[in-house]
């Protein structure tokens, strides 16, 4: 199961640092034969580098999620629950091969987390409302 997983794993590397170099060709393309048009021309041209910028912080990040699954393959600690030791069932490993998290341990933490987000958004909420009322009593 392992080398069935790191052979995923590895094309799935491949296919990011594959998709990374065409879009650095493209990108210099771009740039070679660009003219600079009106104002409405740059604000395109820059609100596309920040959409690749965002697009490649996201490779970075499920090519770093790639190395940590193939050193956990290479520690045989792939495959264990980071929360709570258990073994992270085969077929969710396959679905997702850089899996850190046995599906109920995954579920808490996402509950967890939108429980905490929903915390934020009413404190921000309650922030809002205090300041607005402050401000309208003293006008």
């Amino acid at each position: 199961m392992p080398e069935e997983i790191k052979g995923i794993l590895l094309k799935m590397k491949e296919e990011i640092i594959k998709e990374i170099q065409e879009k650095i060709k493209s990108e210099s393309r771009k740039d070679s034969k660009e003219d600079v048009g009106d104002i409405y021309d740059l604000a395109s041209i820059e609100r596309d580098r920040e959409l690749d910028l965002i697009i490649s912080d996201r490779d970075k990040e499920k090519l770093a999620e790639i190395e940590d699954a193939l050193g956990r393959i290479e520690d045989e600690t792939y495959g264990v629950c980071e929360k709570c030791g258990g073994r992270i069932p085969k077929e969710r490993l396959k679905v997702m091969p850089f899996a850190l998290f046995c599906v109920s341990c995954k579920s808490e933490l996402e509950k967890a987390k939108n429980l905490e987000r929903g915390f934020k958004g009413e404190r921000e909420y309650r922030k809002l409302a205090f300041t607005s009322s402050e401000e309208e009593e003293s006008s």
